[in-house]
Formats: C-alpha cells, structure tokens, sequence
C-alpha cells in the first residue's frame, strides 16, 4: 500500500511541479537528486551541510541512530553517522545545523498527538570527512511548557543558535522556542511563542532573517522578527510529492530544497524569489497569494497560470485521499 501510495505521490509531483523548477540530476550540486540509498525509505529531515559543498544530511523517520549523507550530485550515500550516546530513537522526524557547525537531530514525533510527556535531541560536531563513521551525541530531554505536543519540525537559528520547535497537533500548530542553551543534565523547557499552520518541518534561512514551513501541500516563507513570525507569510511554489515531509535552504539561501519519504524518493530545488525579499528579512508584506499553506500550491504566472490552479485542484484532491491512507497506516503500525 505504502509503495502504491508513494509512485501515486510521484506521479503527481510530475504532472504538478511548476515549469522552470526541475532541474537536471547528476550535474552541479543544489540540484534535483534521487536518494538512491535502499536503506532509506522515509526520509523525513533535510539539512544542507556548512562542511561540505553538496552534501545533505537526511534520516529515516523510525530507525536505528542513523544518519545518512547525500551528494546532490549523484543522489548517493558517501557518509553513514551511527550516533552513539544515545538511545535507541524513538521517533525521529527533522535534523538541522547550527552555527557552532553541530547537527541537531530532533526525536520529536508522536502520532499519537501527545502520548509521551518528553521527546529528546540529539546533538554532535559535524563530521570534518564523508565515510562511515560512529559520533558521540549529546542527548536532550525536552517537555513543552504547555503538555505534550506531536512535532516534526525542528530549526536552529543560525545567529543565535536558539533550537525551535513547530508543533502539528490536531486544530494547528505552535512555535516552540527552547531555553537560550541546552541542557544535557537537566530537562529543557520549549514555550509556545507563536501560532503556526499544521507542518511537516521547516527551516531558517542562512542569513536568520526568514523562516520556511511546510506541510503536505505546500509551504510559505516568514521574516522572522525578535524571535517570532514577523509576518503573515509569502507562499512558496512548493512541488506536490508523495508525502512533503522536508524542506531546507541551500547553503547560499538562493533556493529551497524539498524532500518526501519513501524508497528513491525525490528531492526539489525551487529557487526563492528575491523581490521585495530583502536579506535582513524586513520585508513584512501581506502573502503574494491567499490561503494558509495547507490550502494554497503557491503562486502561478504567465501562461500556466490556469493549468496550474488546475493542476492544483486535481492534485491537492488526490494527495489529500493518498495522506489519510498513509497516515493512518502509519498510526497501526505503530500502535
């Protein structure tokens, strides 16, 4: 079912995916790449490596404490991280990296919206070569300060390297800021800062100045102001795929990279639009297009702008039956 459900996804990212996103496989890196590691069939964080050019860290969402890096140039594993240190992951769901150059990899899921009262962190050096290798990781206890919350989205700041956490409890999500510093002997408190739309992960941009969130449909990019949202939101040209469950910047933040679970699963460069998107995020303008991220594929132009809403409308319909099938295979099988 899982395998039928994922080629539907696939084959509507195809139809779906605006013209001018794709680019060519195999070539310079920041480009479109299939993951072609069997071991990881879902996929469910993305962070851009600050070491090495090219280089994306990824995880599946219930595993062994593994993490995988991928040359965006071939789509293949040249280095496997076992973490050690730290338990066995429970539900792994985002990854990310700071400026002090750690990769920060958030054990934050719970599919059954608030069933455990603390999730964990992990936390090691990024790796200074691409092999095989075992790391030493700290590992974090976290609790909300408002109860217990159902999370995949895990961002650190990179001028503060303050860890957030976006929520995706039934009825929306909220916006998680941790303690100024983690702990790694005490628990850490995360407070609710803001209100966010149901998502699936998210990412700062390099600079600090922006914040983008998605969900299964599309995603939206916000300045980020004083440590909250500084805006409603511009809606980002996300592409449909199987099940969206990650996005990230390049490491020059000319580009968002989007990935799904499942086996060779895909993932997209959409280049960001610069206008009126200044760097020190001050931009704080109503959305380019209507609609909460999970109601709206972002902006269409020129000529394919009516096949696009189209496309949307039939995609959208499709995806949605695809995502409850899966998410609810996902909540039995792991009940």
């Amino acid at each position: 079912m899982r395998t039928a459900l994922c080629a539907l996804g696939a084959a509507a990212a195809l139809v779906l995916l605006p013209a001018g996103h794709a680019r060519a496989e195999g070539q310079d890196p920041d480009r479109d790449f299939t993951i072609a590691d069997p071991r990881i069939t879902e996929s469910s964080g993305l962070a851009a490596s600050r070491a090495h050019p090219g280089i994306y860290w990824t995880h599946n969402d219930q595993d062994a404490p593994l993490i995988y890096g991928i040359d965006s140039r071939t789509g293949e594993t040249v280095a496997t991280l076992t973490m050690q240190g730290v338990g066995t992951p429970r539900d792994m769901e985002a990854i990310a990296v700071g400026p002090d150059g750690d990769i920060y990899v958030g054990d934050i899921g719970d599919n059954l919206d608030g069933s455990w009262d603390h999730v964990w962190i992990y936390r090691f050096p990024e790796p200074k070569t691409l092999k095989d290798q075992k790391v030493a990781a700290k590992q974090y206890v976290v609790k909300y300060a408002d109860g217990p919350r159902n999370a995949e989205a895990l961002m650190v700041h990179p001028k503060t390297g303050r860890v957030y956490i976006a929520s995706k409890n039934q009825g929306g999500g909220g916006l998680y800021a941790g303690p100024e510093r983690l702990s790694s002997s005490g628990t850490n408190v995360f407070r609710r800062v803001d209100e966010v739309p149901w998502v699936t992960d998210g990412a700062f941009s390099p600079d600090g100045g922006r914040l983008v969130l998605r969900g299964y449909f599309s995603a939206k990019e916000y300045a980020w102001k004083d440590g909250r949202l500084g805006d409603g939101g511009t809606a980002v040209g996300a592409p449909f795929q199987g099940q969206a469950e990650s996005v990230t910047y390049t490491t020059d933040g000319s580009a968002f990279m989007f990935g799904s679970e499942g086996a060779n699963s895909k993932v997209v460069r959409v280049d960001r639009e610069t206008e009126n998107r200044p760097e020190d995020g001050s931009d704080t303008g109503a959305p380019k297009t209507p609609g909460t991220p999970e109601a709206s594929a972002g902006p269409a132009t020129g000529d394919t702008q009516g096949a696009g809403q189209g496309n949307a409308t039939i995609g959208f319909l499709v995806l949605a039956g695809a995502t409850v099938l899966v998410l609810g295979i996902k909540r039995l099988l792991r009940r």
